[in-house]
């Protein structure tokens, strides 16, 4: 079973910046694909940033410009470069690592979540 790890939530003010990070308990970059999402109370978890295991990077339109999603392999450690916050940004951020079934085959899991970190954005 794959362990994900995030850590590095905060309370900020608007126009500051955090850095999320990512552990995860193997070396999975190669054949998951990695993402961070986020939620507030009473709403649907929203997936913000992906990285796939070739490198290509897709974020969502009101994040696009101002997060970036990156990893360093050899720490088996993804992170979420958070600039220009937003009180709208604040949320619960959980990193995320997604199998194909050609990985994990027909019965296995192909999610895998973190805790969660809290991120809060004052005005």
């Amino acid at each position: 079973q794959v362990q994900l790890v995030e850590s590095g939530g905060g309370l900020v003010q608007s126009g500051e910046s955090l850095r999320l990070s990512c552990v995860t308990s193997e070396s999975i970059f190669d054949v998951a694909t990695m993402a961070w999402y986020r939620q507030v109370p009473g709403k649907q978890r929203e997936l913000i940033a992906s990285l796939g295991f070739g490198g290509v990077t897709q974020y969502v339109a009101s994040v696009e410009g101002r997060f970036a999603i990156s990893k360093d392999t050899a720490k088996n450690t993804l992170f979420l470069q958070m600039d220009a916050l937003k009180p709208e940004d604040t949320a619960v951020y959980y990193c995320n690592a997604q199998f194909s079934r050609a990985i994990v085959g027909p019965s296995g899991k192909t999610d895998y979540w973190g805790q969660g970190t809290q991120v809060t954005v004052s005005s």
